[in-house]
């Protein structure tokens, strides 16, 4: 069953939700990071159906996350590779593995993996900052306003949010 596309909605999250929100699909590049990078491999790792799989990492590499290159001839066998925009994900699974660390069930049992330096193996805990300032953000000092691109449907829901909510600027 095909889903909605989220394609006429003038929203960054949803054109990410477009590339990357169908179930499995950010599992898959999760194991990418883990240096997963073959059909089988991945199979094998998620338990996935090969059917779903299949569609899953063409529709990966049609998008530009990951690409296919060929590792064997006969018979023809190909592996897949994270590219830069694929890579771009990463802070996206680092901040979903840091909200199952604390409400999932890693909150009782403890975190299932750890991120650590490649260089001196220290745990690493990351956090969201403003590069130019080094400010962690956090939900209570931000708010979200329209940016440059947004379409004056985008712009006119902000303002009814400023309006009815003057409190949380």
């Amino acid at each position: 069953m095909r889903r909605t596309s989220y394609e006429q909605m003038n929203c960054s999250i949803a054109s990410a939700l477009d590339v990357v929100g169908e179930p499995w699909t950010l599992l898959i590049v999760r194991d990418a990071f883990y240096g997963v990078r073959r059909f089988d491999d991945f199979q094998e790792n998620l338990g996935i159906a090969r059917n779903v799989l299949t569609a899953r990492l063409k529709k990966l590499v049609e998008a530009g996350v990951f690409r296919k290159t060929a590792y064997r001839q006969r018979p023809l066998r190909h592996e897949y590779r994270l590219t830069d925009k694929g890579a771009a994900l990463f802070t996206v699974i680092v901040g979903l593995k840091q909200w199952g660390d604390r409400f999932g069930p890693a909150a009782k049992n403890g975190k299932p993996m750890e991120l650590v330096d490649r260089a001196d193996g220290h745990t690493l805990e990351p956090a969201l900052i403003d590069v130019p300032t080094g400010r962690r953000l956090e939900l209570t000092n931000v708010r979200a306003v329209a940016g440059p691109g947004a379409v004056q449907a985008t712009r006119d829901f902000f303002d009814r949010l400023t309006l009815t909510r003057p409190n949380q600027r």
